[in-house]
């Protein structure tokens, strides 16, 4: 069975855009995507299950509705005229009454009333208490949960706590307190140091240290904690008034729809309907509120009014008693009736008089009109006066005195008849606004929450985060990835071998310190595999490129530390060992290197014991199981020169005598940016080659590592590209073709 793998020299890096342009490469895309699939679906996955759990452990909240209509201005009061004026609209109106809908005076009532201004809750275990208590589901409404883990402290599920009294003085109002569930339904109540308020028990009133409380109903586990708090009367308002919506439905409609969510629909529900009525109430109470003030100046009125005409009536009869006059004449009595009216106009002119000047300044336009009317009317009273003033003594007596009973009685008899009215008026006030739908809840439907598109929602989230990261790690992954990019640096690929998996699996027990007495090579344990068939194609190049070369010696270095240049040093001799060549493979990194651990070694009696002439050469060099014409010298003990020690003579004659000895010496070096030995060693070898590591060496490291070489006179003949993973994005330039024995039928 044979797998042969061709490797282009194009690009394997993910253009998002072709040619440089605005263009989007959509193939590299879906690519990329399809490089990342599992950690994709994976995140969307754990998104779409904490979703789910949490719509199947959260609290839902249920919304409560109602609509007001808001209708146009009341007609008129009895006795008071209506100015001329265009009709309202709707809009204008509604949007003067929602404010007063959400006024204080109006949200302080159901505040009050309702206790909105208490917080109550047991304690609950992070995270995992509330997904508890929402998934308990207890007998009756009478018992709480079993304690987990013996937290008794904690709410599991089923606590239930009513406070019908709770007085506190200003300092503890908006403080958090503590209450703790005893045995007997006794509690303990704390503040938040520590110190204790109170002792009481269900249904009785409890006080100490200025705090007066009152339980009707306490559910838990003795030692239970609740976490309670009443607020101030201003921030309960504000916090109801955060919750409460009112909007206007239609333009210039005058409908307003008001909604109010909680996680109790028995609350939402009664919460809405004290506002309603509380707005209601307030709203006739202002509509009655004109009437009322109207009837109260004319009950004032009639007292005043009563005993003139009395007073009228008596002086009258001592008249006519003294002068033994009985009426007026003929004549007399028309003037009496004229004069009768206009004082009568006059009295009822006076009296709305008052009534503006109490409401308004002298300047005001009505006020103004009345002054006008009663200076004409007394205009024409003065007219009459000079008619009586040519009457005899007794008539113009008796005329004075009839006129002022006939203008009082009327007086007092239209004051009575407008009382009638206003009282009537007031009794009758409904005011502009009704309720037209009165606050309900949909129980089986809550507001939250919406388990189907909260978990589309959240699945389509995570989809889309994921898709996110693995276009900003790829946007910020500057590791070389396209082999063009080396190529313009003036290095040629000679070529690029795939990320082994069964190399990965293997890494970390090659990391270790204890080494196996047999190679971990993977061109011994699986010379199929692609990245094997890449380290051939590198034979083939390599026979190549050394028929020019001065000498058998090549040097495999890299930029930096981690790119693999061990894995193809000890694979590549081992390859080009099974093709007939006698190899010498030289751990050349004195520092840290890691291959006598690969070939099954030991690190000592190696190149730094050769080079201070402590070993014979034959000493040094150690033949490789598995392998007829593969040699290897270790690395030896580490010495605290390895940098002179390579400059050293010694090292220059071991190599001459090593090359007239071997067809190929392979040299494995320490990294280049790193330490200066890699330059040393490359002014002996014959080629030089530079292994990269694939999505991790930028192109800077690359460029530098080259000129730190060639500075000291070093030649890099081309690079190899390593670790290249395999994908449908990263192998558009890599093409793969799989050449294997067929499968024979049974």
């Amino acid at each position: 069975m044979n797998d042969i793998m061709l490797a282009s020299d194009r690009t394997t890096q993910i253009p998002l855009a072709r040619g440089g342009g605005d263009d989007v490469d959509m193939p590299a895309v879906f690519g990329l995507l399809s490089d990342h699939k599992w950690p994709i679906l994976i995140g969307t996955a754990l998104f779409a299950l904490v979703s789910v759990i949490y719509v199947l452990f959260t609290t839902p909240v249920y919304q409560a509705t109602a609509v007001i209509q808001i209708e146009g201005p009341q007609a008129t009061l009895p006795g008071q005229e209506q100015p001329a004026q265009p009709a309202a609209t709707g809009a204008p109106h509604a949007a003067t009454e929602v404010p007063l809908m959400t006024s204080r005076r109006v949200l302080g009532e159901a505040v009050k009333d309702l206790h909105l201004d208490i917080q109550a809750a047991p304690r609950r275990f992070p995270v995992l208490g509330k997904l508890v208590a929402g998934s308990y589901r207890g007998a009756d409404g009478n018992r709480a949960a079993t304690p987990w883990f013996g937290l008794s402290r904690y709410g599991w599920g089923g606590e239930q706590l009513k406070i019908a009294q709770f007085d506190l003085p200003d300092e503890l109002l908006d403080v958090p307190l503590l209450l703790v569930a005893g045995s007997g339904q006794r509690y303990t109540l704390f503040d938040g140091a520590g110190r204790r308020l109170l002792e009481g028990r269900v249904g009785e009133t409890a006080r100490g240290e200025g705090v007066s409380m009152r339980l009707t109903q306490l559910v838990a586990n003795p030692g239970t904690y609740f976490d309670v708090q009443k607020s101030s009367p201003l921030t309960a308002v504000n916090n109801l008034y955060a919750q409460l919506e009112a909007v206007e439905r239609g333009k210039d409609s005058g409908i307003i729809g008001l909604s109010y969510n909680n996680t109790d629909p028995v609350v939402a529900e009664k919460v809405l309907e004290k506002i309603t009525q509380a707005y209601v109430q307030q709203n006739v109470d202002r509509t009655s509120a004109e009437a009322k003030n109207r009837l109260q100046f004319v009950n004032e009125q009639l007292p005043k009014v009563r005993a003139d005409l009395e007073r009228a009536q008596a002086a009258l009869q001592e008249f006519q008693s003294r002068n033994q006059a009985v009426d007026v004449g003929q004549q007399t009595g028309a003037i009496l009736a004229q004069s009768t009216a206009l004082a009568n106009s006059i009295a009822q002119l006076k009296v709305q008089q008052a009534d503006i000047n109490s409401k308004f300044t002298s300047a005001h336009p009505a006020a103004q009109a009345l002054m006008r009317q009663i200076g004409e009317l007394e205009h024409e009273k003065a007219k009459l006066r000079g008619q009586l003033s040519a009457m005899p003594d007794v008539q113009r007596g008796l005329f004075r005195l009839t006129r002022d009973v006939e203008v009082t009685n009327q007086t007092y008899t239209n004051l009575m008849n407008e009382a009638q009215q206003l009282d009537i008026a007031r009794a009758s006030a409904i005011g502009n606004a009704f309720v037209i739908d009165a606050p309900a809840v949909d129980r089986l439907n809550p507001v939250w929450p919406k388990k189907v598109p909260l978990v589309l929602g959240a699945t389509a989230a995570g989809a889309l985060l994921m898709i996110g990261w693995v276009f900003v790690r790829q946007m910020f992954n500057r590791g070389v990835q396209d082999p063009a990019e080396i190529e313009r640096l003036g290095l040629p690929v000679y070529a690029s071998i795939m990320l082994s998996p069964k190399e990965r699996a293997d890494a970390p027990r090659l990391q270790s310190a204890r080494a196996s007495t047999r190679p971990r090579l993977l061109a011994l344990r699986a010379p199929s595999d692609m990245a094997m068939e890449a380290l051939r194609s590198l034979r083939t190049s390599l026979h190549f490129a050394r028929m020019e070369t001065r000498n058998n010696l090549l040097m495999i270095a890299g930029p930096s530390p981690g790119v693999g240049k061990s894995f193809v040093c000890s694979n590549l001799a081992v390859t080009i060992a099974q093709a007939g060549q006698r190899v010498l493979l030289i751990d050349a990194d004195m520092r840290r290197g890691t291959l006598h651990r690969v070939l099954g070694v030991r690190a000592e009696d190696g190149l730094s014991e050769l080079i201070s002439g402590q070993i014979p050469l034959d000493d040094a060099i150690r033949r490789v199981a598995g392998t007829e014409n593969l040699s290897f010298i270790s690395r030896g003990r580490i010495p605290p020169n390895p940098s002179e020690l390579l400059m050293h003579a010694n090292f220059g004659s071991l190599l001459r005598q090593l090359e007239s000895r071997y067809d190929l010496v392979i040299i494995d070096t320490p990294p280049v940016l790193a330490v200066t030995d890699a330059a040393v060693i490359g002014q002996h070898a014959g080629t030089s080659l530079l292994v990269v590591r694939y999505g991790e060496n930028q192109s800077r490291e690359i460029a530098m590592a080259k000129q730190r070489l060639e500075q000291n006179g070093v030649e890099v003949k081309g690079a190899i590209v390593n670790g290249v993973q395999k994908g449908s994005a990263r192998s558009a330039g890599h093409y793969v073709y799989s050449y294997e024995e067929p499968l024979r039928a049974a």
